[in-house]
């Protein structure tokens, strides 16, 4: 005999908070649609140690980056490629707006708190820009972790677009709740055609039991 399966009870979607992060997501600057890649040279410094060599950035999945020490090459990939993520092109509907969407108004400094239901996820927004993001990753084989990003600052491109510049994640156990690590990102961007490409990254991190800043620099860049 076949057993009841369980589903999640289906959210009312509320069409005041759809259009709310419809507004701060439309807000966000972007790679315009058609956004080929870039090449760069890059010289990432650890603690006052430099390597620096090619990279070439397609999209999130087509990344490329060649140094001379491995783990800061592997390092290196998967900023650009969480760099590329955030800001490929890609619709809203394509994004968070494929869920249902409430929200909470708590009197937060950070703003209106909106729940992506079916994603684990929670955001904070005001002025049209998303301030903090909220998210529980729980993939099977794999120990779950939490993490916070507040948004400190934001830059304004040519096209009027929210372009952030600074902030921090607080990475943690959603068990207990135990804060496991945290890091500072301070941004800069260079301007090429359409489009706004990163040009430095510092990131500020305890590991190890000491406190560790990485510098990206990127020079030379050119469109695809």
């Amino acid at each position: 005999m076949d057993q009841p399966k369980h589903t999640q009870p289906t959210v009312a979607d509320d069409v005041n908070a759809r259009e709310l992060l419809r507004r701060a997501f439309d807000n966000t600057a972007r790679w315009p649609k058609e956004f080929n890649g870039f090449t760069a040279d890059l010289t990432v410094n650890v603690n006052g140690k430099e390597t620096s060599g090619p990279v070439l950035v397609k999209s999130p999945r087509e990344v490329s980056v060649q140094l001379g020490d491995a783990d800061t090459q592997k390092w290196a990939q998967e900023q650009l490629g969480m760099i590329a993520v955030h800001r490929g092109p890609r619709s809203f509907e394509e994004s968070d707006g494929k869920y249902s969407l409430t929200m909470e108004e708590d009197g937060h400094p950070l703003g209106t708190k909106l729940i992506i239901h079916g994603s684990n996820s929670f955001y904070r927004l005001k002025n049209n820009r998303i301030t903090q993001i909220n998210r529980t990753m729980a993939h099977p084989g794999m120990t779950p972790f939490a993490f916070t990003i507040n948004v400190e600052e934001s830059a304004v491109t040519q096209d009027q677009k929210n372009l952030t510049t600074r902030y921090t994640v607080y990475y943690y156990s959603p068990t207990d709740g135990k804060l496991n690590n945290v890091e500072s990102f301070t941004d800069t961007h260079t301007r090429l055609g359409a489009s706004d490409l990163p040009a430095t990254r510092r990131i500020i991190s305890y590991e190890n039991g000491a406190v560790t800043v990485k510098n990206l620099t990127f020079t030379n860049h050119r469109l695809l």
